[in-house]
């Protein structure tokens, strides 16, 4: 049988067994509250364990969509493909999954834990405060009864009845607790059946809809896993036939193995022993490298590989090849040798040995050996005009010997090194400094060569240098930040650069730039600006390997580096950086600034010649008419266009005593005359073109916006649309028409339609 009711009648009567009803009321309240309590902890762990769950699972899910399958090629199959794409799939599936059991344990919370809690501290509790209130009048009424009924008769009547009233009005006090109290047992413990049952049943709701979800999901990634099955299956199979292959092709190199030697028409690869030498008394020794040789460029990669330690054990190093020689065995007491001539290391040689015999030869036809017909000669003439420059003591000598000269004689000279001097004179001085036996020439005081003769030799000597100063190697390095990167950012890259430069190229480049930093101080003389000198020297200290359409296009990127080596040489060459944040390869690319060109046109010198008056064609033509007798031409004759406030490094002198406009006007060349320009007294020039060349006018777009510092210049927002644009004779300008506005345009905020 159940718990007994509480009848409330029984109120007025207490009998013991109406105690003994209470208690087990009582009783029962008290085992449903530790019931809770202990349900709430054990709802509070099935949480946690469940977060814990959760965690794992999107951890799991995590390492599986991080991974990705690498494949052996240039291109996956379809099957490869979902293959690839199944990992990040399951990734998903279980990231999804887990989004529902989050979403379950939220709502466990809300339905179960809060409502049986609120329940417990709200109804149980209060049974437990009004069991001790019930208890406390309970004790009130039978003590001043107890107390009235030892009163003693012989009282007086009024405090016998005083003491009545008293007792009387805590019978009443203790009843109407007694009945409050046993209405809350009995709402109470009907409460319990639908207020803990409840909350019971919204969280079965809850797992039940997670797992409806699981099953949704699944559904949903029925159809994936069957296609996934077919990839897999698909891939399987063409495994089994490609492994069948595989095997058919080992065989047969390993029945002909030197039929199958990797090599193509661009490189060729395999082990060679090189020589190493070593300081007395320890002799030389012969270190195994894997070599790979790039026949066009003919550069020799060289890496240590020990097979014993099962990795490198070394950096690559690489040597350019001038000539291969056969090394006989009467030369060097070893067989299968090969004697190399790098230009890396002038005036000194490599020595290789190759495996076989068989070997020997693959290397010499990959090479382009040769049989050996007589002892090595030491260096090489260079190709430019017979002068065998190199940049060595005599050449650094050289260099400070003209600087020296030009600073003390010619600083202020106008066109300074684009004036130049008559080719046999240019060619025939620096035969004799780059000589032992004559360089000992003071050229500051000499009388017997003028300054552009010296300038000219200057130029000459450091384009006849078997690699260019700034070296072809880091040729790309160093025009990657003059096409992009805020100004701060592209000093930064170039003052890493440089540091990376051979020691001897990085004291000369130095040594020149701060000439050439004088030489723009003096330029409202010399009219020889930053810009002009960079024009100048751009080609001249750095250019590609290879002549391409590209390298052409990169001329203007060159003179942008040989303008911030000028400009901030004290830095650059002070000290290494050190720390290079930004990678010259990788520029931060933003809005371009448009300083540097305000700069330029306000404190530009007055123009000494109409650019317009030249075209390429011309230019060309006039060069190819420099021979012994007459001045040299240029190649930054054709660059000088790029600027309006360049000096044209034309024939502009026959002898040191004929007048310029002379010299001009007598050329047979009527090309050549019509593109020359006449020197003026006072520092203006007169160009008499015959018909200059029209310009393509074309569309363009911004790509920035930019606000006009100058009456002359447009202010656009970005996507705004230029007609007729045109190359402006300002440098890096162009010209075009906005809402029926001409003005100029800066050329790197807009792209050309």
């Amino acid at each position: 049988m159940g718990l007994h009711p509480l009848e409330f009648s029984e109120c007025y009567l207490d009998s013991p067994s109406f105690r003994e009803k209470i208690k087990a009321h009582e009783a029962e309240l008290e085992k449903t509250n530790r019931f809770i309590k202990e349900l709430y902890k054990d709802g509070k762990n099935l949480i946690n364990a469940t977060k814990q769950l959760g965690m794992a699972q999107r951890k799991f899910a995590q390492c599986l969509g991080e991974f990705q399958f690498e494949y052996i090629g240039d291109a996956k199959t379809d099957d490869e493909r979902c293959i690839d794409e199944s990992l990040q799939e399951f990734s998903s599936f279980l990231k999804n999954l887990e989004d529902q059991r989050e979403l379950m344990m939220r709502n466990i919370t809300e339905t179960l834990m809060k409502p049986l809690e609120k329940f417990r501290k709200d109804h149980l509790g209060t049974v437990r405060a009004e069991r001790k209130k019930y208890e406390k009048e309970t004790e009130k009424y039978y003590s001043s009864l107890e107390k009235l009924l030892n009163m003693s008769a012989k009282k007086k009547e009024p405090q016998l009845q005083e003491a009545d009233i008293q007792v009387e009005t805590m019978r009443q006090h203790f009843q109407e607790e007694s009945l409050d109290y046993v209405c809350k047992l009995q709402e109470i413990q009907e409460r319990k059946k639908f207020e803990c049952v409840e909350p019971m049943l919204a969280f079965f709701q809850t797992v039940f809809t997670f797992y409806h979800q699981g099953f949704e999901l699944a559904k949903d990634f029925d159809h994936y896993k069957r296609a996934l099955q077919i990839n897999i299956q698909n891939t399987r199979s063409r495994f089994e036939g490609a492994r069948s292959e595989v095997y058919e092709l080992m065989k047969r190199i390993r029945e002909a193995p030197q039929d199958y030697r990797q090599t193509s028409a661009i490189s060729c690869e395999g082990y060679l022993y090189v020589q190493e030498k070593r300081p007395p008394p320890f002799g030389s020794s012969w270190v195994k490298r894997y070599c790979t040789f790039v026949k066009e460029q003919k550069i020799l990669h060289m890496v240590t590989f020990d097979h014993r330690s099962g990795g490198r054990s070394g950096e690559t190093e690489s040597v350019t090849l001038k000539s291969c020689l056969r090394k006989t065995t009467d030369m060097l007491d070893r067989r299968f040798c090969l004697e190399l001539d790098i230009t890396d290391r002038p005036g000194t040689a490599l020595t290789v040995q190759a495996l076989s015999e068989g070997d020997h030869k693959f290397w010499m036809q990959a090479m382009g050996g040769k049989e050996p017909i007589g002892h090595y000669l030491g260096r090489t003439c260079s190709k430019e005009r017979g002068i065998d420059a190199q940049l060595d003591e005599l050449g650094l000598n050289f260099v400070k010997n003209s600087i020296s000269a030009i600073e003390t004689r010619g600083i202020n000279d106008q066109g300074l090194y684009r004036v130049v001097g008559v080719s046999s004179k240019v060619q025939k001085l620096l035969s004799l400094m780059i000589d032992e036996k004559t360089s000992e020439v003071d050229l500051s005081t000499s009388e017997d060569w003028d300054v552009k003769t010296i300038t000219s030799a200057l130029k000459l000597y450091l384009r006849s240098l078997p690699e260019p100063l700034m070296t072809y190697g880091l040729y790309k390095e160093f025009i990657s930040p003059a096409k992009g990167g805020s100004p701060e950012s592209r000093i930064q890259a170039v003052h890493c650069l440089v540091h990376k430069l051979p020691e001897r190229n990085r004291q000369v480049l130095g040594l020149f730039m701060k000439h050439l930093a004088n030489v723009a101080a003096h330029s409202k003389q010399n009219l020889m600006t930053v810009a002009n000198l960079g024009v100048v020297f751009g080609p001249t200290l750095m250019r590609p390997q290879e002549e391409t359409v590209a390298a052409i296009m990169d001329l203007k990127f060159q003179n942008i580096v040989v303008e911030i080596l000028i400009e901030h040489h004290e830095k650059i060459f002070a000290d290494a950086p050190e720390s290079c944040l930004l990678s010259p390869a990788a520029p931060v690319f933003c809005a371009p600034t448009r300083q540097s060109k305000k700069l330029n046109r306000q404190n530009r010198p007055l123009a000494v010649y109409n650019p317009q008056a030249l075209d390429i064609q011309t230019v060309c033509d006039t060069s190819n008419l420099a021979t012994d007798e007459t001045s040299m031409g240029s190649n930054e004759s054709v660059s000088s266009q790029s600027s309006s406030t360049s000096v044209p490094e034309m024939v502009l002198e026959r002898s040191d005593h004929v007048p310029l406009s002379a010299s001009l006007s007598s050329g047979s060349n009527s090309r050549a005359s019509t593109a020359a320009a006449t020197w003026l007294g006072d520092g203006q020039h007169a160009a008499t073109p015959d018909k200059e060349k029209p310009q393509e006018s074309r569309k363009a777009k911004a790509v920035y916006p930019c606000e006009a510092e100058h009456d002359s210049e447009l202010s656009f927002q970005v996507g705004a649309i230029f007609s007729a644009v045109t190359q402006s004779r300002e440098p890096g300008w162009l010209e075009g028409e906005l809402e029926g506005k001409r003005g100029l345009i800066p050329e790197n905020y807009v792209e050309m339609l």
